[in-house]
């Protein structure tokens, strides 16, 4: 910071300088460095207002550009694909790197400012706010009239911060119930009233049979027993992170209930991993994987008969899942941010999302993707999309990074062993307030 300081300063001395030998006359000069996207602009007098920036009406690569992309393991297909065809397109060849979504903010607060970085990357929405705050991504500009018309609103809100839009949206996402219909002919349970009442006959450890399982020490998955009940995460929609409602009534009734399942699910919280229920599953003795639409590509290649369906609800009430946005951002550190862009606005068109749905099961940001028939005909995608209706997008304040493992901790302790609800509760918030204030000095 005290560098960047130090540089506008000088910067300020030399405009300064400039418009002194010329007069203080509009130059209309040009000005372009080799990590921000060309724009023209006039210099103005002291009492004129500044014009407003302009942007290329066709973007082109620069000269020789290469790109490094970030991205998921589960996703390489998709993005080898388009790889293939961009470089086919616009000349510009394209490195693929795998580097988990979750990982990757990290990642490039270490790597983008040695160089190291790819320059395109894509994590989830609540990961926005700090990777502004570090200075990591560029601002989706070139492309913003683009991509505010044709995705989702509530997709452009979740990639924008602050009012300023920076992502290029790729996916939604929340998870489901997705049932074995060998298990459950006539559909999955509706509630999970229905679900404790079916697995008192059908559990069996010996035979590894279980009616259900789901991520239990994952917060992300857990959210829904709070919230469901009046539970929240930060207040006024997710903005104000010292208003926090992990502990209110409705959470606390909420976690005492989640508490409650182990009675059908009589595993500690690190017994159940992904890779555990996936295996479960596919095998055909877990009947219910929460899980989202990332693990469908496994299971269509397994050959297993599952459908989906919306989160049982919890004493009447919708389940509310999290709901995410994960997007293409451009890394501000990158040598190409022209070739850069124009890629993630080429990964983020109807037929590229069109593309990633046939391939990963993904649910398109596009709203011109979605309304296509292969989607909208798709029952797996419609159960999907009817539980994003009633879910809460995770926030992505800052604060949101320090919300994860107190919150997991606490849910835990309940699960694991016993340890009363408000008690564990009051705990993680006490510790996220904590973090917070650490991380406002």
């Amino acid at each position: 910071m005290k560098r960047w300081v130090g540089l506008m300063a000088i910067g300020t001395m030399v405009f300064m300088l400039a418009a002194c030998g010329s007069g203080g006359k509009d130059d209309n000069s040009t000005t372009t460095t080799d990590t921000q996207t060309e724009t023209s602009t006039d210099t103005q007098t002291a009492t004129d207002d500044p014009a407003p920036a302009e942007v290329d009406d066709q973007l082109t690569p620069e000269e020789g550009a290469s790109l490094v992309v970030w991205d998921s393991k589960t996703g390489r297909e998709f993005i080898d694909e388009m790889a293939k065809q961009f470089e086919t397109e616009y000349g510009v060849t394209v490195k693929v790197e795998e580097v988990e979504s979750p990982d990757q903010v990290n990642k490039l607060t270490t790597d983008g400012p040695a160089g190291l970085g790819a320059d395109l990357v894509n994590f989830p929405n609540d990961q926005l706010g700090r990777a502004v705050s570090a200075g990591l991504v560029l601002e989706n500009d070139q492309f913003a009239d683009e991509t505010t018309t044709e995705s989702q609103e509530n997709a452009v809100k979740a990639v924008s911060y602050e009012g300023i839009l920076y992502g290029y949206p790729r996916t939604v996402e929340t998870y489901a119930m997705i049932y074995n219909k060998a298990i459950f002919p006539e559909g999955a349970p509706k509630s999970f009233e229905d679900i404790v009442t079916f697995a008192k006959t059908y559990n069996d450890a010996k035979k590894n049979k279980y009616a259900i399982m789901w991520e239990i020490g994952n917060f992300y998955f857990n959210y829904g027993f709070l919230g469901s009940n009046g539970g929240y995460l930060f207040g006024d929609g997710g903005t104000k992170a010292d208003d926090i409602g992990l502990n209110n009534d409705g959470a606390v009734a909420g976690a005492k209930f989640f508490g409650s399942l182990k009675d059908i699910l009589p595993m500690n919280t690190g017994d159940v991993t992904y890779d555990i229920k996936k295996g479960l599953f596919t095998g055909g003795t877990l009947g219910i994987d929460i899980n989202g639409p990332w693990t469908l590509a496994d299971y269509k290649a397994s050959g297993i008969d599952y459908g989906v369906a919306p989160l049982p609800t919890i004493e009447g009430k919708p389940m509310t899942s999290f709901s995410g946005v994960k997007a293409w951002y451009v890394n501000s550190f990158t040598k190409y941010p022209k070739a850069a862009k124009l890629f993630a606005n080429f990964l983020t068109s109807k037929e590229a999302e069109l593309k990633e749905f046939q391939l990963n099961g993904t649910l398109p940001a596009n709203k011109e993707a979605i309304n296509d028939a292969s989607i909208q005909g798709d029952a797996v995608s419609k159960a999907f999309l009817d539980q994003f209706a009633v879910s809460q997008p995770m926030p992505s304040i800052p604060e949101m990074g320090n919300v994860w493992n107190p919150a997991a901790a606490a849910l835990s302790e309940v699960w694991n062993d016993g340890k009363d609800a408000k008690a564990a509760l009051d705990n993680a918030v006490q510790q996220i307030k904590d973090a917070n204030a650490v991380n406002t000095k």
